[in-house]
């Protein structure tokens, strides 16, 4: 067991990792991740709740039973999402700070860190949701190009560097997915659009936090399948249409830049 302070420990059973991804690739990485350990239990860690919702659209889509919980919902609703995960209804809980701490929910398997935590302390409440009362557990910190010095914070925390989750040598197989997240993002965007337009929230007079309010207070997105009949069937394969111009490698470069300075 590590202790950070007599507030903060982490248990030797949580085995953590990072993931150094350029951020136009953060959500066809996390369908990777959900596919190669599926059969697991997931907490996803967005940074705000609009993120929390269109995460837990675009997943649906592909046909992952994931559901939102975060602060803008309702009492009544954001108990109703925790009982679905708690009683393994839905596999994957896509979450603000809101469910980091203070929630007794026993079966993580996996804590993914979806958006970097900006104070690097949420960064141990986020992953003790995992490897609780003796059992083991993963967490996965996905770090962009943009996230460099937060997740240094978080390395000097925890006083240790965090080794790599290993998944770059299927960065083919994980870029043939890029076509079918993409098909997914529009599916959210546009169940997104649905959920705004069947609350009665266009334009008028704060029309924009009406909406915003509307769509916080969405809990699950399997009832809005209009979009989703588009989609076909998730599956392994597909064709891959990723061309690298730079862009993984630019970011890599920029990451090891930051790791010199720093």
């Amino acid at each position: 067991m590590i202790f950070l302070s007599n507030k903060y420990q982490i248990v030797d059973q949580l085995q953590q990792y990072y993931l150094f991804i350029p951020v136009k690739y953060k959500d066809v990485y996390l369908v990777h991740i959900l596919n190669e350990l599926a059969d697991n239990s997931f907490m996803i860690f967005c940074s705000t709740c609009n993120n929390t919702v269109k995460t837990a659209l675009m997943l649906r889509a592909l046909g992952l039973a994931a559901i939102p919980l975060h602060g803008q919902m309702s009492q009544n609703k954001r108990l109703a999402a925790l009982n679905k995960f708690k009683a393994k209804n839905r596999s994957i809980l896509i979450s603000t700070e809101v469910a980091s701490r203070g929630l007794d929910i026993p079966h993580v398997d996996v804590v993914v860190n979806f958006d970097i935590p900006t104070h690097c302390k949420d960064y141990i409440h986020r992953v003790g949701r995992t490897a609780r009362a003796g059992r083991s557990g993963q967490a996965i910190t996905m770090v962009s190009q943009y996230d460099i010095e937060l997740y240094q914070r978080i390395e000097h925390l925890l006083g240790k560097q965090l080794p790599l989750y290993k998944c770059e040598e299927d960065g083919d197989e994980v870029m043939a997915l890029q076509e079918r997240v993409a098909e997914a993002q529009r599916t959210a965007k546009l169940e997104l659009k649905d959920l705004e337009d069947s609350k009665g929230y266009k334009g008028g007079k704060d029309g924009g936090t009406k909406r915003s309010a509307a769509a916080g207070d969405h809990d699950d997105s399997e009832q809005f399948t209009g979009a989703r009949k588009r989609m076909k069937p998730m599956g392994k394969g597909g064709n891959n249409n990723y061309k690298n111009k730079g862009g993984a490698g630019g970011a890599k470069k920029n990451w090891n830049r930051g790791k010199k300075r720093n």
